[in-house]
């Protein structure tokens, strides 16, 4: 322990608005107590992790798991082993996928994508779409359109007919939702001509975007939106340690791969693959990993709360535990 570095930052600025020198002990230690016979300031949880498995389950179909949730900003979790039984189509909002594991065929009417653990896609409100899953599990992120790629994509989506080995065209409905896609907010829901709307790719030069994370180390962004980013984050063992403060919006972690410790204000915390995180706005923290560890950043303005059932939650702070953190 001793003295340590703190950037304050902005979620739209990709330079640090203050860089302050902290004595790390007191930045992660309890208040003082006050002289004053009232109390002047809250008690806070500590940081809460939620775990979804990254290896496949077998479980019924079932809708996408709210993680996080506000009025700007929806996180789920989704797992199949099957087709989705509907076309769904955005009215409000930009949908991102990231896979994270298995196979997913990604049907829309500007084409279709097979795909890979580790690949992001972008679907532009209104485009309707539809998944087939093969022992797979993906997470989903909504926000308000517009949302615009800041990285070049690796490949797009192409027309393909079949869309999957075995397909065939069947009755199948399509449902048009508002309010991010959250499960009862259909607007209307009606039988449409698959064959028809797949085709529809022919007639529009639109193609959706396949991103994948940067190979260097630090955020690469992804997505940009008002009041949103999503990028990757790569870390490698060793180095300064170095504290990040976000003024203005909340951050939530998903853990890719490789394990790391959180160190924050609201506790301490090791962290594995499949582990998702919130860190309240204004809440100073560092990550320590002797691996490489890759996780997922998204930055939202709103306060973003949890919505899921909490795995576990993070240790409180003391000199020993991070001492045991020191290289």
């Amino acid at each position: 322990m001793g003295t340590v570095t703190e950037n304050v930052e902005v979620v739209c600025s990709d330079r640090p608005s203050r860089t302050i020198e902290r004595d790390e002990h007191l930045l992660l230690s309890p208040p003082h107590p006050s002289p004053f016979p009232m109390k002047l300031w809250r008690d806070h949880e500590p940081l809460s992790v939620v775990h979804f498995p990254v290896e496949y389950e077998a479980v019924p179909f079932a809708p996408p798991r709210g993680i996080y949730e506000s009025a700007q900003v929806r996180v789920e979790w989704q797992t199949m082993d099957n087709r989705q039984p509907f076309y769904h189509r955005n009215c409000d909002v930009d949908e991102i996928s990231y896979q994270i594991a298995g196979e997913r065929t990604l049907m829309t009417e500007l084409g279709v994508v097979e795909h890979r653990p580790g690949e992001f896609s972008r679907l532009p409100r209104g485009v309707a779409h539809d998944n087939y899953g093969r022992r797979e599990s993906h997470l989903l992120f909504y926000t308000p359109a517009p949302v615009r790629e800041v990285r070049a994509g690796v490949r797009q989506s192409e027309a393909v007919f079949p869309p999957f080995p075995g397909w065939e065209a069947g009755e199948v409905n399509e449902a048009v939702t508002q309010c991010m896609g959250t499960p009862g907010h259909d607007i209307t829901v009606a039988p449409v001509d698959e064959l028809l709307l797949l085709r529809q790719v022919h007639t529009d030069e639109e193609r959706l975007q396949v991103l994948t994370g940067a190979q260097e180390s630090g955020t690469a962004w992804l997505y940009h939106g008002a009041g949103f980013r999503l990028g990757t984050v790569r870390l490698l063992p060793g180095g300064e340690r170095m504290y990040r403060r976000t003024l203005d919006a909340d951050e939530i972690q998903y853990q890719i791969s490789g394990r790391r410790t959180l160190v924050s204000q609201r506790g301490i915390v090791e962290l594995g693959p499949g582990d998702c995180v919130r860190i309240p706005l204004g809440v100073a923290h560092t990550s320590v990993c002797d691996e490489e560890s890759r996780h997922i950043a998204l930055f939202s303005d709103r306060e973003l709360p949890q919505v899921a059932r909490t795995t576990r939650t993070a240790d409180p702070y003391t000199p020993g535990r991070l001492a045991a953190l020191q290289p």
